[in-house]
């Protein structure tokens, strides 16, 4: 079985307490059947370091972009992220979106930065990976307006209702759970993984963060999108398995990749 991770964080596990170092995260994934991994750029800076890290491994994909609520850390730089993005071992632009639930007092430079990162996917022809927290309408708004189809996406993490489930699906974009549909609360969530088709859904841990049951409370790692593949097969009622390879091969049709 080859069970991707399709957004993690590696740069912001803990290498004090939990793990000796990024080899042992990975080899704790592999032992559990989870092949490849998608690590995530939050400033431009963190990007460089991961990729100076990891850009030789062929079990991990990068992703390069600048988070709505990292603004603050750097300056952005569109023709650094656009020189940064083209690096061959990067795979989509991300992950970039909108954020009012922590912040509102940016909200302008915010919808600039996010535009301006879904422009440069455009020009590298690699698709965005969009963080959205209470910002349904501008998030699709913008995504619309920047022609975001042609590069193509993946909403992450997805927390919010059917509509803008639909609303991706119609810009080609593709559908990502994380351990969040395995939470007691989460039945508006599942509710949506049900009617998203399989061939357009996605699995991802976002960790350190949303550890599945039966770890929530624990810090997340890659090794445990296992739980998240497991429940989302149940969900759409085929085998792991068989979900499993689904997942693989929309990943790969995603980010124009082959990893198997």
């Amino acid at each position: 079985m080859f069970i991707i991770d399709s957004h993690c964080h590696l740069d912001a596990l803990d290498y004090e307490n939990l793990h000796q170092n990024i080899d042992e995260v990975i080899e704790k994934a592999k032992a559990r059947d989870v092949k490849h991994l998608l690590t995530i750029g939050v400033t431009l800076s963190r990007f460089e370091k991961q990729c100076d890290t990891l850009a030789h491994r062929d079990d991990v994909s990068l992703a390069c972009g600048v988070h709505p609520l990292d603004l603050e850390d750097e300056p952005f730089n569109y023709d650094r992220l656009l020189q940064l993005a083209a690096h061959p071992k990067v795979v989509a632009v991300g992950e970039i979106g909108l954020d009012y639930y922590y912040s509102v007092d940016n909200k302008a430079l915010q919808q600039e930065v996010f535009a301006q990162q879904v422009q440069a996917a455009n020009v590298l022809n690699k698709p965005v990976i969009i963080h959205t927290r209470a910002a349904r309408e501008d998030t699709i708004r913008i995504l619309r307006e920047n022609d975001a189809q042609k590069c193509g996406g993946v909403l992450h993490c997805f927390t919010e209702n059917l509509e803008m489930a639909k609303q991706g699906l119609d810009l080609g974009f593709y559908i990502s759970f994380s351990g969040i549909i395995t939470f007691k609360n989460a039945e508006e969530i599942r509710a949506v993984a049900r009617q998203v088709p399989l061939d357009r859904l996605l699995v991802e841990t976002d960790s350190p963060y949303l550890a599945p049951v039966p770890y929530r409370g624990k810090q997340n790692q890659p090794a445990y999108v296992r739980e998240v593949c497991e429940y989302v097969a149940t969900l759409k009622g085929v085998s792991v398995e068989e979900f499993a390879q689904i997942t693989t091969q929309n990943f790969e049709r995603l980010f124009k990749i082959s990893v198997l």
